[in-house]
């Protein structure tokens, strides 16, 4: 084997030696608990968000939020095996419900959905032990520094804004 051939395969496995260590290390901090409530906290964001967005009609927010609250639900659930398919499955209609009453424009519907999911969000906490996290349905916004009212022409072809 000639010199140079020595020394790149002696750096590529060093380099090899030296990243291993750190991508299990990612791996098993991707599961921790803390990890978990990172994501269930930005749900908690969200949960707010999407709340306060449906209650000023800005549908198009709304509809925004709910997508980013099922894409954390996901990741959760990703990372998490050992949730039960059960508590999956207790928040799968009222998502589906406010995405209708989204679709629809349909403020009274959106409410009850809403109220729905909240109360799936508690059974799946006091299913998996953590009873002590209790969701509630929002009393008012904590957004001081974001509008929610809906944009002028909201509706039409984006393309034409």
């Amino acid at each position: 084997m000639r010199k140079s051939t020595k020394y790149l395969a002696a750096v590529a496995a060093i380099a090899v030696g030296s990243v291993l260590p750190l991508m299990v290390a990612a791996q098993t901090a991707q599961k921790s608990p803390a990890r978990l409530a990172d994501i269930m906290s930005a749900v908690q964001f969200r949960h707010s968000k999407l709340w306060t967005a449906g209650r000023q009609k800005n549908w198009e927010l709304a509809g925004y939020e709910l997508e980013l609250v099922k894409s954390s639900l996901t990741d959760a659930i990703a990372l998490y095996t050992d949730i039960p398919v059960e508590n999956i499955t207790m928040i799968d209609p009222p998502i589906k419900s406010i995405e209708s009453a989204i679709a629809a424009r349909n403020a009274a519907a959106f409410g009850k959905a809403f109220g729905e999911l909240t109360t799936g969000c508690n059974s799946c906490h006091q299913s998996t032990g953590r009873s002590f996290i209790v969701m509630t349905v929002p009393t008012a916004s904590p957004f001081g520094n974001q509008s929610f009212a809906p944009r002028q022409g909201e509706g039409r072809d984006p393309a034409r804004r």
